[in-house]
């Protein structure tokens, strides 16, 4: 049988496998099917590589070209997502691992894609929260702006998702405008270098964007500086030996570690056999024990249930988990593949025989179970095995040893305080989830143990037909946790995607602000013209165009007509006595959407245009009422724009209403799109 080669991309070249490369065997049979590894990568050059072409190319591009080639990058691995699944398979992966890993991780850089479209500028500097005060009269302001890291960032993968562990670390990272030097698990790297491969192969990449070690990192590490990053997946003890480099600390490169930990679930004391909750807390566990082979470091491995349902819950997880077919993962039948590796099935063996020196084993017997299509001697094949701890209390190894595999431990608890405590033992976790139908329960939970877990997952009867489970990270939340679970954070949105980029305190005029942030900032200069900004196409407006408009008198009979028109008949604009009682009011004053209608009809231009909709207002504040003979004028200045398609594009408009004397009776956002 010829082995497959795989190779690394360093410096721009496909580099076979060489001195120190490593022989990689089938999940499924034990035999060898691949090499991989090279000893002899110039990894100064890759970094070179990364930091003095690839940096500077990505971020020359705007947010939204970043998001684009994200969108077809994704496209692109769809298209090709079969060849992906054929090799996945020998990691001992089912079919529905492949939805979960390969469809799961193109589906992560299609949501940042959209986000940076939505959520991020057409421009390559993200403003970071408002605009702060720091003077009196509005001449030194202060914002808070994000702008790439001039480095690369090495991202360190695990094998239990060749693909999704890849890409959910490489879309924020290259929407950041930051190069990547990914380097996969050697278990399973076979399956990153073709999609890998694919993604080069599609042109749509600068060069020196992405580069990819198959194999060991050499010293690469030890030639980071403050302007990388190290984004870490894998285990505690190897985080802990990278995290203490010397060059990592004293260069203060960034470290994010995503590690194993001891997650939870925990079934409320409202859930009892026979109601959906009950069922439904059965069937997650069950799912998190099997897919993947219960390698997902979110799966459950401590099941927390009352102390009175521990007997109805070993029960019917069992009878579930007894319906698991395990065997090759390529046929249809399967439900549970195999282990990566042997070197994998021995440490899972290992820290089961651990957890039960404190925990009666009651279901699974790694010493006899069927195996279909394929032999459990050779194959690295585990089956469920459940634990019952009757005193968790005084254990520890279940609350601090993680089999990385399909095993899972039962406790009792007392009360919900005492679940929550032994949620928390586990020192930090990725999830813990509930299961409830009571939001009080709830509540409680997320103030007892929310410090602990950087996600708490509910789900019941409301909420079960379109939750996506317990084990699920989704790239629009935070995924990471405290302590044991490594401190760091991944995905989250654009939250994301600030890790690779710096956040810098800017201080200056509101002119220096709205040059450096591309957006308006009240103080700064205004562009007026000869014509109405509304007759101007979107490409043709300017940051700053600015209508100031003729002021109109407010008057009773307006009050009086716009009350009774629209029903709106508050006391404060309909009883003078009662309004002058108000603390807020002189007297009978005019309805807030009366002042934004009347400022509509001075600053809109009727005729047909390039305006093609009004679509939205934000940030509206009243700060001071008009009265019957007081008079209000609009300032309408374009802050911001923001391209959306080929054919228009979003305006935000800063509109403020003020009366006769000066003084801001209102402020506001206007969206309009705008037609090219």
């Amino acid at each position: 049988m010829t082995l497959q080669q795989i190779s690394s991309f360093a410096a721009g070249k496909w580099i076979a496998p060489g001195s120190g490369a490593r022989t990689i065997a089938s999940a499924i049979t034990g035999e060898p099917i691949a090499t991989a590894g090279n000893d002899a990568l110039d990894v100064q050059a890759m970094l070179d590589f990364a930091r003095n072409t690839g940096g500077p190319a990505l971020r020359r591009m705007t947010f939204h070209e970043r998001a684009k080639m994200l969108k077809a990058l994704a496209q692109m691995l769809g298209s090709r997502k079969q060849a992906l699944y054929d090799l996945s398979f020998d990691t001992g992966a089912t079919q529905s691992d492949h939805l979960i890993d390969i469809d799961g991780g193109i589906g992560t850089m299609f949501v940042f894609a959209s986000k940076g479209r939505r959520e991020m500028p057409d421009g390559q500097v993200y403003l970071d929260g408002d605009v702060e005060q720091l003077s009196r009269n509005g001449t030194f302001l202060g914002q808070h702006v994000c702008t790439p890291l001039q480095g690369v960032a090495v991202h360190i993968n695990a094998f239990n998702f060749p693909v999704w562990g890849m890409l959910e670390k490489l879309a924020p990272t290259l929407l950041a405008g930051v190069p990547a030097i990914v380097k996969p698990a050697t278990n399973s790297c076979y399956v990153t270098e073709l999609a890998v491969k694919i993604m080069l192969d599609s042109g749509l990449l600068p060069a020196g964007a992405l580069q990819l070690v198959s194999g060991g990192l050499g010293d690469m590490l030890d030639r980071l500086t403050c302007q990388d990053v190290v984004s870490f997946t894998g285990s505690a003890d190897t985080a802990l030996k990278l995290r203490q480099s010397p060059v990592i600390l004293q260069n203060s490169v960034r470290f994010v570690a995503e590690q194993d930990s001891l997650n939870a679930s925990i079934l409320g004391p409202d859930a009892d056999p026979g109601t959906p909750e009950f069922d439904l807390f059965v069937k997650e566990v069950a799912r998190e024990m099997t897919t993947k082979a219960g390698q997902k470091c979110t799966a459950i491995r401590r099941i927390i249930a009352p102390q009175a349902r521990i007997e109805a819950v070993i029960e019917a997880l069992s009878a579930r988990l007894a319906k698991t077919v395990i065997g090759d993962p390529r046929l249809e039948t399967t439900l549970m593949g195999a282990l990566v590796s042997n070197g994998q099935k021995v440490d899972v063996l290992a820290k089961a025989d651990i957890i039960g020196q404190e925990a009666e084993r009651v279901f699974g017997d790694p010493n006899n179970f069927d195996v279909q299509g394929a032999d459990s001697a050779k194959g690295a094949f585990v089956p469920p095995i459940l634990f019952h701890c009757a005193d968790p209390d005084s254990a520890q190894r279940v609350h601090d040893t993680e089999a990385f595999g399909p095993v899972s431990t039962i406790m009792g608890y007392r009360d919900l305080d005492h679940a929550i405590v032994l949620a928390n033992r586990g020192q930090g976790s990725l999830v813990t989830s509930l299961i409830t139908h009571d939001p009080n329960t709830a509540r409680q939970v997320v103030l007892g143990a929310g410090a602990y877990h950087g996600r708490i997952y509910i789900n019941n009867r409301d909420s079960m037909k379109e939750s996506t489970g317990h084990g699920s990270p989704l790239p629009h939340m935070v995924h990471g946790g405290p302590g044991r679970a490594g401190g760091g954070e991944e995905m989250g949105g654009v939250r994301g995607v600030k890790h690779y980029m710096q956040r810098t305190a800017i201080q200056g005029s509101p002119e220096m602000l709205a040059c450096i942030g591309g957006t308006w900032v009240p103080g700064a200069a205004e562009i007026t013209g000869p014509a109405h900004p509304f007759t101007h196409k979107f490409g043709e407006l300017s940051i700053g165009e600015t209508l100031h408009t003729a002021p109109r008198t407010v008057t009773m009979d307006d009050i009086e007509h716009f009350a009774h028109f629209t029903g709106d008949t508050f006391y404060a604009h309909m009883d003078e006595d009662a309004a002058k009682r108000n603390p807020f009011f002189p007297g009978r004053v005019a309805h807030g959407y009366l002042l934004l209608s009347f400022a509509a009809g001075l600053f809109v231009e009727p005729n047909e245009g390039p305006v093609l909709a009004n679509t939205g207002l934000d940030g509206l504040r009243f700060m001071k009422p008009v009265g019957a003979g007081d008079s209000i004028k609009v300032r309408l200045t374009v802050k911001k724009k923001t391209r959306r398609t080929d054919e228009y594009g979003e305006v935000r408009w800063h509109v403020t209403l003020t009366n006769q004397n000066d003084e801001m009776v209102a402020e506001y956002e206007l969206l309009t799109m705008n037609a090219y």
